[in-house]
Protein backbone atom coordinates (compact mmCIF):
# COMPACT_ATOMS: atom_id res chain seq x y z
CA UNK A 1 0.00 0.00 0.00
CA UNK A 2 1.29 3.45 -0.85
CA UNK A 3 0.37 7.10 -1.15
CA UNK A 4 0.86 9.58 -3.96
CA UNK A 5 3.34 12.40 -3.56
CA UNK A 6 2.34 15.61 -5.35
CA UNK A 7 3.99 18.56 -7.01
CA UNK A 8 2.09 21.45 -5.33
CA UNK A 9 2.40 23.71 -8.43
CA UNK A 10 1.09 22.60 -10.78
CA UNK A 11 -0.84 20.04 -8.81
CA UNK A 12 0.12 16.68 -10.26
CA UNK A 13 1.02 13.28 -8.92
CA UNK A 14 4.74 12.45 -8.99
CA UNK A 15 4.76 8.86 -7.82
CA UNK A 16 3.72 6.35 -5.21
CA UNK A 17 5.51 6.29 -1.85
CA UNK A 18 5.36 3.03 0.15
CA UNK A 19 3.33 3.08 3.35
CA UNK A 20 5.38 1.42 6.09
CA UNK A 21 3.63 -0.26 9.00
CA UNK A 22 4.56 -2.06 12.23
CA UNK A 23 6.27 -5.03 10.46
CA UNK A 24 8.47 -2.60 8.54
CA UNK A 25 9.29 -0.74 11.75
CA UNK A 26 10.25 -4.06 13.35
CA UNK A 27 12.56 -4.83 10.42
CA UNK A 28 14.18 -1.38 10.53
CA UNK A 29 14.71 -1.54 14.29
CA UNK A 30 16.14 -5.04 13.92
CA UNK A 31 18.61 -3.87 11.28
CA UNK A 32 19.61 -0.84 13.35
CA UNK A 33 20.02 -2.95 16.48
CA UNK A 34 22.19 -5.40 14.58
CA UNK A 35 24.40 -2.53 13.41
CA UNK A 36 24.79 -1.28 16.98
CA UNK A 37 25.96 -4.75 18.00
CA UNK A 38 28.22 -5.28 14.98
CA UNK A 39 31.94 -4.42 15.15
CA UNK A 40 31.65 -3.06 11.62
CA UNK A 41 29.66 -0.07 12.92
CA UNK A 42 29.97 -0.03 16.71
CA UNK A 43 33.71 -0.71 16.48
CA UNK A 44 34.38 1.77 13.70
CA UNK A 45 36.97 4.38 14.64
CA UNK A 46 35.76 7.97 14.94
CA UNK A 47 37.97 9.10 12.05
CA UNK A 48 36.38 6.47 9.81
CA UNK A 49 32.89 7.75 10.67
CA UNK A 50 34.09 11.26 9.85
CA UNK A 51 35.40 10.10 6.46
CA UNK A 52 32.06 8.49 5.62
CA UNK A 53 30.15 11.66 6.46
CA UNK A 54 32.54 13.77 4.41
CA UNK A 55 32.16 11.37 1.50
CA UNK A 56 28.40 11.71 1.82
CA UNK A 57 28.74 15.51 1.78
CA UNK A 58 30.89 15.29 -1.34
CA UNK A 59 28.39 12.99 -3.06
CA UNK A 60 25.48 15.25 -2.17
CA UNK A 61 27.35 18.30 -3.45
CA UNK A 62 28.19 16.49 -6.70
CA UNK A 63 24.49 15.71 -7.18
CA UNK A 64 23.20 19.06 -5.93
CA UNK A 65 21.30 19.94 -9.11
CA UNK A 66 19.41 16.65 -9.03
CA UNK A 67 18.54 17.01 -5.35
CA UNK A 68 17.42 20.61 -5.86
CA UNK A 69 15.07 19.56 -8.66
CA UNK A 70 13.61 16.78 -6.52
CA UNK A 71 13.12 19.18 -3.61
CA UNK A 72 11.34 21.70 -5.80
CA UNK A 73 9.15 19.03 -7.37
CA UNK A 74 8.12 17.66 -4.00
CA UNK A 75 7.90 20.83 -1.90
CA UNK A 76 7.28 23.61 -4.44
CA UNK A 77 10.03 25.94 -3.21
CA UNK A 78 11.87 28.07 -5.81
CA UNK A 79 14.63 26.07 -7.45
CA UNK A 80 17.32 28.61 -6.60
CA UNK A 81 16.35 28.41 -2.91
CA UNK A 82 16.57 24.64 -3.03
CA UNK A 83 19.92 24.66 -4.82
CA UNK A 84 21.75 27.49 -3.10
CA UNK A 85 20.30 27.32 0.42
CA UNK A 86 18.67 24.02 1.29
CA UNK A 87 21.09 21.68 -0.47
CA UNK A 88 24.11 23.82 0.39
CA UNK A 89 23.03 23.90 4.04
CA UNK A 90 22.65 20.11 4.10
CA UNK A 91 26.18 19.70 2.70
CA UNK A 92 27.62 22.08 5.28
CA UNK A 93 25.73 20.31 8.09
CA UNK A 94 27.24 16.96 7.11
CA UNK A 95 30.76 18.42 7.03
CA UNK A 96 30.35 20.27 10.29
CA UNK A 97 29.18 17.18 12.15
CA UNK A 98 31.85 15.01 10.56
CA UNK A 99 34.31 17.11 12.51
CA UNK A 100 32.64 16.22 15.80
CA UNK A 101 33.10 12.46 15.32
CA UNK A 102 36.71 12.65 16.56
CA UNK A 103 35.98 15.08 19.40
CA UNK A 104 33.41 13.28 21.57
CA UNK A 105 35.68 13.12 24.58
CA UNK A 106 35.03 12.62 28.26
CA UNK A 107 37.06 14.12 31.05
CA UNK A 108 39.10 13.02 34.05
CA UNK A 109 37.56 13.89 37.40
CA UNK A 110 39.24 14.43 40.78
CA UNK A 111 37.34 12.58 43.51
CA UNK A 112 37.36 13.68 47.16
CA UNK A 113 36.30 10.45 48.88
CA UNK A 114 38.54 8.04 50.74
CA UNK A 115 41.07 6.14 48.71
CA UNK A 116 43.05 6.76 45.57
CA UNK A 117 40.99 6.79 42.38
CA UNK A 118 41.31 7.25 38.66
CA UNK A 119 37.90 8.57 37.55
CA UNK A 120 36.77 9.60 34.11
CA UNK A 121 33.71 9.90 31.87
CA UNK A 122 32.93 8.46 28.44
CA UNK A 123 30.58 9.66 25.73
CA UNK A 124 28.82 6.68 24.16
CA UNK A 125 26.16 6.59 21.41
CA UNK A 126 22.62 6.52 22.72
CA UNK A 127 21.77 3.62 20.38
CA UNK A 128 18.96 3.23 17.86
CA UNK A 129 17.44 6.58 16.93
CA UNK A 130 14.13 7.25 15.16
CA UNK A 131 14.14 10.58 13.35
CA UNK A 132 10.96 12.16 11.99
CA UNK A 133 11.32 15.20 9.73
CA UNK A 134 8.73 17.64 8.32
CA UNK A 135 7.84 18.67 4.79
CA UNK A 136 8.89 22.33 4.85
CA UNK A 137 12.67 21.75 4.48
CA UNK A 138 12.92 18.02 3.79
CA UNK A 139 16.58 17.50 2.95
CA UNK A 140 18.04 20.19 5.20
CA UNK A 141 16.09 18.81 8.16
CA UNK A 142 17.07 15.23 7.35
CA UNK A 143 20.76 16.22 7.24
CA UNK A 144 20.43 18.11 10.53
CA UNK A 145 19.26 14.91 12.21
CA UNK A 146 21.24 12.12 10.58
CA UNK A 147 24.62 13.91 10.56
CA UNK A 148 25.13 14.24 14.34
CA UNK A 149 23.56 10.85 15.02
CA UNK A 150 25.90 9.04 12.62
CA UNK A 151 28.88 11.08 13.80
CA UNK A 152 28.14 9.91 17.35
CA UNK A 153 27.94 6.27 16.22
CA UNK A 154 24.18 5.80 16.53
CA UNK A 155 22.09 3.72 14.13
CA UNK A 156 19.46 5.83 12.39
CA UNK A 157 15.91 5.19 11.19
CA UNK A 158 14.74 8.21 9.20
CA UNK A 159 11.06 8.80 8.47
CA UNK A 160 10.52 11.68 6.05
CA UNK A 161 7.17 13.41 5.73
CA UNK A 162 4.82 11.49 3.46
CA UNK A 163 4.34 14.66 1.35
CA UNK A 164 8.07 15.08 0.64
CA UNK A 165 10.00 11.79 0.64
CA UNK A 166 11.84 12.05 -2.68
CA UNK A 167 15.11 13.60 -1.51
CA UNK A 168 15.28 11.25 1.48
CA UNK A 169 14.87 8.26 -0.83
CA UNK A 170 17.61 9.55 -3.11
CA UNK A 171 19.84 10.28 -0.11
CA UNK A 172 19.43 6.67 1.02
CA UNK A 173 20.90 5.57 -2.33
CA UNK A 174 23.94 7.79 -1.79
CA UNK A 175 24.44 6.45 1.73
CA UNK A 176 24.40 2.89 0.43
CA UNK A 177 26.78 3.73 -2.42
CA UNK A 178 29.50 5.35 -0.30
CA UNK A 179 29.86 2.43 2.08
CA UNK A 180 28.04 2.92 5.37
CA UNK A 181 27.67 -0.50 7.06
CA UNK A 182 24.33 -2.26 6.73
CA UNK A 183 21.84 -1.07 9.32
CA UNK A 184 23.66 2.14 10.26
CA UNK A 185 21.10 4.07 8.20
CA UNK A 186 17.53 2.94 7.54
CA UNK A 187 14.63 4.67 5.82
CA UNK A 188 10.90 4.21 6.39
CA UNK A 189 8.35 6.12 4.35
CA UNK A 190 4.71 6.59 5.22
CA UNK A 191 2.41 8.75 7.28
CA UNK A 192 2.83 9.72 10.90
CA UNK A 193 -0.21 7.87 12.16
CA UNK A 194 1.15 4.52 10.94
CA UNK A 195 4.90 4.55 10.24
CA UNK A 196 5.72 7.34 12.70
CA UNK A 197 3.60 5.89 15.49
CA UNK A 198 5.14 2.44 15.01
CA UNK A 199 8.61 3.90 15.48
CA UNK A 200 7.90 6.21 18.41
CA UNK A 201 6.27 3.43 20.43
CA UNK A 202 8.77 0.72 19.48
CA UNK A 203 10.61 -0.74 22.52
CA UNK A 204 13.75 -1.23 20.42
CA UNK A 205 14.15 2.50 19.77
CA UNK A 206 16.38 4.32 22.28
CA UNK A 207 15.74 7.90 21.18
CA UNK A 208 13.19 9.81 19.11
CA UNK A 209 13.87 13.17 17.54
CA UNK A 210 10.99 15.00 15.89
CA UNK A 211 10.49 18.31 14.13
CA UNK A 212 6.89 19.34 13.55
CA UNK A 213 3.78 20.55 15.30
CA UNK A 214 3.38 20.92 19.05
CA UNK A 215 0.28 18.72 18.93
CA UNK A 216 2.19 15.79 17.42
CA UNK A 217 5.03 16.44 19.86
CA UNK A 218 2.67 15.71 22.72
CA UNK A 219 1.70 12.39 21.12
CA UNK A 220 5.36 11.45 20.75
CA UNK A 221 6.02 12.18 24.41
CA UNK A 222 3.25 9.81 25.42
CA UNK A 223 4.48 7.11 23.04
CA UNK A 224 8.08 7.44 24.25
CA UNK A 225 7.11 6.88 27.88
CA UNK A 226 6.93 3.11 27.43
CA UNK A 227 10.67 2.52 27.60
CA UNK A 228 11.72 6.06 28.60
CA UNK A 229 13.15 6.91 25.20
CA UNK A 230 15.33 9.97 25.04
CA UNK A 231 13.39 12.67 23.21
CA UNK A 232 14.35 15.80 21.28
CA UNK A 233 11.46 17.93 20.02
CA UNK A 234 11.66 20.98 17.78
CA UNK A 235 8.09 22.21 17.62
CA UNK A 236 6.04 25.28 16.75
CA UNK A 237 6.86 28.94 16.89
CA UNK A 238 5.35 32.42 16.79
CA UNK A 239 8.53 34.43 16.42
CA UNK A 240 8.41 38.15 17.29
CA UNK A 241 10.29 40.66 15.15
CA UNK A 242 10.95 43.81 17.19
CA UNK A 243 11.90 47.09 15.52
CA UNK A 244 13.23 49.65 18.03
CA UNK A 245 13.04 53.41 17.25
CA UNK A 246 16.74 53.70 16.36
CA UNK A 247 16.64 50.86 13.77
CA UNK A 248 17.42 51.39 10.09
CA UNK A 249 13.89 51.21 8.63
CA UNK A 250 14.99 50.05 5.17
CA UNK A 251 16.90 47.11 6.60
CA UNK A 252 14.09 46.32 9.04
CA UNK A 253 11.53 46.30 6.22
CA UNK A 254 13.58 43.91 4.10
CA UNK A 255 14.39 41.71 7.08
CA UNK A 256 10.82 41.55 8.39
CA UNK A 257 9.50 40.61 4.93
CA UNK A 258 12.15 37.93 4.50
CA UNK A 259 11.42 36.54 7.98
CA UNK A 260 7.77 35.79 7.17
CA UNK A 261 7.61 35.29 3.39
CA UNK A 262 10.61 32.97 2.90
CA UNK A 263 9.47 29.44 1.94
CA UNK A 264 5.88 30.76 1.81
CA UNK A 265 5.99 31.24 5.58
CA UNK A 266 6.35 27.50 6.10
CA UNK A 267 9.15 27.92 8.62
CA UNK A 268 8.90 27.03 12.31
CA UNK A 269 10.91 30.15 13.15
CA UNK A 270 8.98 32.47 10.79
CA UNK A 271 8.73 36.05 12.03
CA UNK A 272 4.94 36.09 12.16
CA UNK A 273 4.50 38.88 14.75
CA UNK A 274 5.95 42.30 13.97
CA UNK A 275 6.30 44.84 16.78
CA UNK A 276 7.36 48.31 15.54
CA UNK A 277 7.89 51.45 17.58
CA UNK A 278 5.21 54.01 16.76
CA UNK A 279 7.72 56.42 15.22
CA UNK A 280 8.56 53.85 12.53
CA UNK A 281 5.35 51.82 12.45
CA UNK A 282 3.67 53.27 9.37
CA UNK A 283 6.86 53.34 7.31
CA UNK A 284 7.84 49.77 8.17
CA UNK A 285 4.37 48.25 7.81
CA UNK A 286 3.76 50.01 4.50
CA UNK A 287 7.16 48.85 3.26
CA UNK A 288 6.48 45.22 4.18
CA UNK A 289 3.00 45.44 2.62
CA UNK A 290 4.49 46.74 -0.64
CA UNK A 291 6.91 43.82 -0.74
CA UNK A 292 4.03 41.42 -0.04
CA UNK A 293 1.99 42.80 -2.92
CA UNK A 294 4.95 42.68 -5.31
CA UNK A 295 6.05 39.08 -4.65
CA UNK A 296 5.80 36.94 -7.77
CA UNK A 297 4.08 33.62 -7.07
CA UNK A 298 4.50 30.64 -9.35
CA UNK A 299 6.08 27.28 -9.98
CA UNK A 300 9.43 26.78 -8.31
CA UNK A 301 10.90 26.01 -11.75
CA UNK A 302 10.02 29.45 -13.14
CA UNK A 303 13.10 31.66 -12.98
CA UNK A 304 11.16 34.76 -11.91
CA UNK A 305 9.20 33.03 -9.10
CA UNK A 306 9.87 34.61 -5.71
CA UNK A 307 7.48 32.45 -3.68
CA UNK A 308 6.19 28.99 -4.42
CA UNK A 309 2.99 27.32 -3.25
CA UNK A 310 2.23 25.94 0.18
CA UNK A 311 2.47 22.18 0.48
CA UNK A 312 -1.14 21.10 -0.03
CA UNK A 313 -4.73 22.13 -0.56
CA UNK A 314 -5.41 21.53 3.13
CA UNK A 315 -2.58 23.86 4.12
CA UNK A 316 -3.72 26.50 1.61
CA UNK A 317 -7.24 26.43 3.02
CA UNK A 318 -5.95 26.49 6.59
CA UNK A 319 -3.86 29.61 5.99
CA UNK A 320 -6.67 31.40 4.18
CA UNK A 321 -9.05 30.55 7.02
CA UNK A 322 -6.73 32.19 9.54
CA UNK A 323 -6.68 35.39 7.49
CA UNK A 324 -10.48 35.36 7.26
CA UNK A 325 -10.77 34.78 11.01
CA UNK A 326 -8.52 37.76 11.67
CA UNK A 327 -10.50 40.06 9.38
CA UNK A 328 -13.81 38.84 10.80
CA UNK A 329 -12.51 39.58 14.31
CA UNK A 330 -11.69 43.18 13.36
CA UNK A 331 -8.16 43.13 11.95
CA UNK A 332 -7.32 45.27 8.92
CA UNK A 333 -5.86 43.58 5.85
CA UNK A 334 -2.99 45.74 4.57
CA UNK A 335 -1.81 43.26 1.94
CA UNK A 336 -2.96 39.91 0.61
CA UNK A 337 -6.38 38.38 0.68
CA UNK A 338 -6.56 38.30 -3.08
CA UNK A 339 -7.28 35.24 -5.17
CA UNK A 340 -4.19 33.80 -6.84
CA UNK A 341 -4.50 32.67 -10.43
CA UNK A 342 -2.83 29.58 -11.77
CA UNK A 343 -2.83 25.92 -10.91
CA UNK A 344 -1.24 25.27 -7.54
CA UNK A 345 -1.70 25.66 -3.81
CA UNK A 346 -0.93 29.36 -3.66
CA UNK A 347 -1.58 31.81 -0.83
CA UNK A 348 -1.09 35.54 -1.31
CA UNK A 349 1.40 37.04 1.18
CA UNK A 350 -0.71 38.85 3.77
CA UNK A 351 -0.15 41.64 6.31
CA UNK A 352 -2.68 42.30 9.08
CA UNK A 353 -2.83 45.24 11.50
CA UNK A 354 -5.15 45.91 14.42
CA UNK A 355 -4.94 42.39 15.82
CA UNK A 356 -5.42 41.65 19.51
CA UNK A 357 -3.88 38.97 21.70
CA UNK A 358 -7.08 36.92 21.76
CA UNK A 359 -7.23 36.54 17.96
CA UNK A 360 -6.28 33.14 16.58
CA UNK A 361 -4.28 34.74 13.77
CA UNK A 362 -1.99 36.37 16.32
CA UNK A 363 -1.98 33.60 18.93
CA UNK A 364 -1.64 30.36 16.94
CA UNK A 365 1.04 29.11 14.57
CA UNK A 366 -0.24 29.50 11.00
CA UNK A 367 2.72 28.13 9.03
CA UNK A 368 2.03 30.37 6.09
CA UNK A 369 2.90 33.84 4.72
CA UNK A 370 0.75 35.80 7.18
CA UNK A 371 2.15 38.67 9.28
CA UNK A 372 0.48 40.40 12.22
CA UNK A 373 1.95 43.91 12.65
CA UNK A 374 1.59 45.98 15.83
CA UNK A 375 2.94 49.26 17.16
CA UNK A 376 4.26 50.10 20.60
CA UNK A 377 4.97 53.46 22.21
CA UNK A 378 6.95 52.26 25.18
CA UNK A 379 10.75 52.22 25.16
CA UNK A 380 10.97 50.23 28.40
CA UNK A 381 12.67 46.98 27.39
CA UNK A 382 10.89 44.98 30.10
CA UNK A 383 7.48 45.90 28.70
CA UNK A 384 8.59 45.35 25.10
CA UNK A 385 9.88 41.90 26.01
CA UNK A 386 6.66 41.13 27.87
CA UNK A 387 4.63 41.78 24.71
CA UNK A 388 6.96 39.63 22.64
CA UNK A 389 6.91 36.85 25.23
CA UNK A 390 3.08 36.79 25.39
CA UNK A 391 2.83 33.46 23.55
CA UNK A 392 2.95 29.75 24.35
CA UNK A 393 5.96 29.44 22.05
CA UNK A 394 9.59 30.41 22.45
CA UNK A 395 11.53 29.23 19.43
CA UNK A 396 13.08 32.46 18.15
CA UNK A 397 13.07 36.24 18.20
CA UNK A 398 14.49 38.97 15.97
CA UNK A 399 15.54 42.47 17.04
CA UNK A 400 16.34 45.42 14.78
CA UNK A 401 18.31 48.17 16.49
CA UNK A 402 21.53 50.19 16.30
CA UNK A 403 21.71 50.40 20.10
CA UNK A 404 24.22 47.82 21.25
CA UNK A 405 23.14 47.97 24.90
CA UNK A 406 19.47 47.56 24.00
CA UNK A 407 20.33 44.57 21.80
CA UNK A 408 22.16 42.75 24.59
CA UNK A 409 19.59 43.63 27.24
CA UNK A 410 16.63 42.62 25.11
CA UNK A 411 18.33 39.38 24.09
CA UNK A 412 18.49 38.41 27.76
CA UNK A 413 14.84 39.24 28.39
CA UNK A 414 13.30 37.41 25.42
CA UNK A 415 12.11 33.87 26.15
CA UNK A 416 13.39 32.26 22.97
CA UNK A 417 15.95 29.66 22.05
CA UNK A 418 17.52 31.87 19.37
CA UNK A 419 17.69 35.67 19.28
CA UNK A 420 18.97 37.27 16.08
CA UNK A 421 19.88 40.94 15.97
CA UNK A 422 19.83 42.82 12.65
CA UNK A 423 19.43 39.73 10.51
CA UNK A 424 21.36 36.49 10.51
CA UNK A 425 20.38 32.94 9.67
CA UNK A 426 20.88 29.33 10.63
CA UNK A 427 24.33 27.80 10.97
CA UNK A 428 25.10 24.18 11.89
CA UNK A 429 27.42 25.46 14.64
CA UNK A 430 24.65 27.42 16.38
CA UNK A 431 22.40 25.47 18.78
CA UNK A 432 18.75 25.60 17.74
CA UNK A 433 15.68 24.80 19.80
CA UNK A 434 12.93 26.35 21.82
CA UNK A 435 11.63 27.47 25.18
CA UNK A 436 8.13 26.67 26.44
CA UNK A 437 5.93 24.75 23.97
CA UNK A 438 8.49 25.10 21.19
CA UNK A 439 10.13 21.91 22.31
CA UNK A 440 12.79 20.05 24.28
CA UNK A 441 16.51 19.97 23.65
CA UNK A 442 18.73 21.48 21.00
CA UNK A 443 19.93 20.56 17.54
CA UNK A 444 23.15 21.79 15.87
CA UNK A 445 26.37 22.75 17.59
CA UNK A 446 27.98 20.78 20.40
CA UNK A 447 24.62 20.45 22.13
CA UNK A 448 23.19 18.82 19.01
CA UNK A 449 25.67 15.96 18.91
CA UNK A 450 25.77 15.54 22.69
CA UNK A 451 22.05 14.78 22.46
CA UNK A 452 22.93 11.53 20.67
CA UNK A 453 25.22 10.34 23.46
CA UNK A 454 24.98 9.00 26.98
CA UNK A 455 27.54 9.91 29.64
CA UNK A 456 29.16 7.00 31.46
CA UNK A 457 31.19 7.58 34.64
CA UNK A 458 34.03 5.17 35.44
CA UNK A 459 35.90 5.07 38.78
CA UNK A 460 38.88 2.75 39.28
CA UNK A 461 40.51 2.22 42.66
CA UNK A 462 44.27 2.45 42.46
Amino acid sequence: RGSTTFDPAPTRGLGEIPQAGPPDADAAVGAARAAMESPEWSGMKPAARARLLNRLADALEANADEFAALETLDNGMPLRDARFFHIAHAVETLRYNAGWATKLNGETIALSGMGDWHAYTLREPVGVVAQIVPWNAPLAMAAAKIAPALAAGCAVILKPAEETSLTALRLAHLIAEIGFPDGAFNLLTGDGETAGAALTAHPGVDKVTFTGSTEVGRLILRAAAGNFKRVTLELGGKTPVIVLPDADPAKAIEGAARAIFTNAGQVCNAGSRLFVHETLHDEVVEGVARIAESIKLGSGFDADTQMGPVISAAQRDRVRDYVRQGVDAGAALRAGGRAVEGEGYFVAPSVLTGTTEDMSVRREEIFGPVLCAMSFADEDLDRIAAQANATDYGLGAVVWTNNLSAAHRLARKLKAGTVRVNGGGLDPALPFGGFKQSGWGRENGREGIDAYTETKAVAIAI
